[in-house]
C-alpha cells in the first residue's frame, strides 16, 4: 500500500500539518521535529504527492534552466551544467524545466512574462550577452533568478561564474612557459562577458610574462568550429611569427588545430594551442588539447543551491566565482 503523509504523522506523533510544514522546511517547525518527522519519512519510504503540495505552497516546485541561443555549439558546455543543476535540485524536490529563447524573442515577450507563464518557482539562466533585452529585466525582476556565465547582482538576482580573468593568465603563462614569444587571442563574442574578462587576463598576462600588448594579436571566433578557423586564418595573416594562440573555447581551439592541418602547421611544434572549458573532444583530437578546465558541474550545483536558499530561506543573491584548473595534454 501507498504510504500518505497520514502514515507519517501517525507514526511521527505529530499532526498532518507539522509534516507538511516539516518537509517543506517552513520555519515555524522544530528543529528536533523536524529531523524526526524526515527520519520517519524516510524509514516509510513516504514520498509527497507534488501536485498536492504545489496547491498548499501556491507554489509549482518547478526551476526553469532558460537557455539562450546554444546552438552555436554551447550545448558541449551546457550538459554538465544541466546535470549539476538537476541533481542538486532533485535533492531538494524540484523539477527543471529546460527552456530556450533567442534574442528576436525576448523582444517579443518579457522575462517575467515568459517565465511566468510556465509557472517557474525560479530561474537559473545561461547564455544571454550583455547586449540581450532579458539581461535589464532579470536583474529589475522580482523573480528569483540565478544567472551562469555574466555577472548580474541585484536583490533577487545572483550569479555563478568560473574565474576567467585567471583562467586566461593560466593560459598565457602556460604559452610563456613553453617558449612562446608572439601570442595571439582568438576571443569568442564581443558581447559576452566571458569574453571581455577572458580578454582582461589575456591582456594582463601578456603584458605581465611578455611585455608590451599588441591589439592586433587579437580576433575573434564567436565560440564556433568554423569562427575559430576562420580567426586563426585572419590572425596568421596579420602575423605570421605568432608561435602560440590561445582560444577563449575548445572548440574553436578545434577549430584552430583543423585548420593547422590543412595549412601544414605543425600544433605545438609550430604553434601551440591552448583552448578554454575542456569539453569531452578535447581528450578526443589530435593532438590532445591542453586547455583551462571549468568546473561546469560544480557551476550548476552551486546556482541550483543559491536559487533554492532565495526560495526557501530568503538568503540574500550573492556572486560566486569558482577556480579553473590548467589541463596539459599535447598541443602545448
Amino acid at each position: 500500500m501507498k504510504v500518505t503523509i497520514r502514515d507519517v504523522a501517525r507514526a511521527a506523533g505529530v499532526s498532518v500539518t507539522t509534516v507538511s510544514r516539516a518537509l517543506n522546511g517552513a520555519a515555524d517547525v522544530g528543529e528536533e521535529t523536524r529531523q524526526r518527522v524526515i527520519e520517519v519519512a524516510k524509514q516509510l519510504n513516504y514520498r509527497p504527492s507534488h501536485v498536492a503540495r504545489s496547491l498548499v505552497l501556491r507554489k509549482s516546485q518547478n526551476i526553469g534552466l532558460l537557455v539562450s541561443d546554444f546552438r552555436k555549439g554551447g550545448h558541449h558546455f551546457l550538459y554538465d551544467v544541466l546535470v549539476g543543476v538537476h541533481d542538486t535540485l532533485a535533492e531538494y524536490g524540484y523539477d527543471v524545466t529546460l527552456v530556450s529563447t533567442d534574442t528576436a524573442r525576448q523582444q517579443l515577450v518579457s522575462y517575467v512574462d515568459f517565465c511566468r507563464a510556465r509557472g517557474l518557482d525560479g530561474v537559473i539562466v545561461m547564455g544571454i550577452r550583455l547586449d540581450d533585452p532579458y539581461v535589464e529585466e532579470v536583474v529589475e525582476s522580482t523573480l528569483p533568478s540565478v544567472v551562469i556565465d555574466l555577472p548580474l547582482l541585484s536583490r533577487h538576482c545572483g550569479y555563478v561564474m568560473t574565474d576567467n580573468v585567471n583562467g586566461a593568465r593560466y593560459a598565457v603563462r602556460h604559452l610563456v612557459s613553453r617558449g612562446c614569444k608572439r601570442i595571439g587571442f582568438v576571443n569568442g563574442a564581443a558581447h559576452a562577458a566571458v569574453s571581455r574578462e577572458r580578454l582582461r587576463g589575456f591582456e594582463e598576462a601578456v603584458r605581465q610574462y611578455v611585455g608590451a600588448f599588441d591589439e592586433r594579436l587579437v580576433v575573434y571566433g564567436d565560440f564556433t568550429l568554423e569562427g575559430g578557423q576562420r580567426a586563426l586564418a585572419e590572425l596568421l595573416a596579420k602575423s605570421p611569427d605568432v608561435d602560440g594562440v590561445f582560444f577563449a573555447s575548445d572548440l574553436m581551439a578545434i577549430g584552430g588545430i583543423q585548420h593547422c592541418k590543412v595549412m601544414g602547421i605543425r600544433v605545438p611544434d609550430d604553434l601551440a594551442v591552448v583552448g578554454f572549458d575542456d569539453i569531452d573532444l578535447a581528450r578526443f583530437v589530435t593532438p590532445a588539447l591542453t586547455t583551462v578546465a571549468q568546473p561546469r558541474y560544480e557551476m550548476g550545483c552551486e546556482a541550483a543551491k543559491m536559487l533554492v536558499h532565495m526560495l526557501q530561506k530568503g538568503e540574500m543573491p550573492s556572486g560566486t566565482l569558482l577556480p579553473p584548473q590548467l589541463v596539459v595534454r599535447e598541443t602545448a
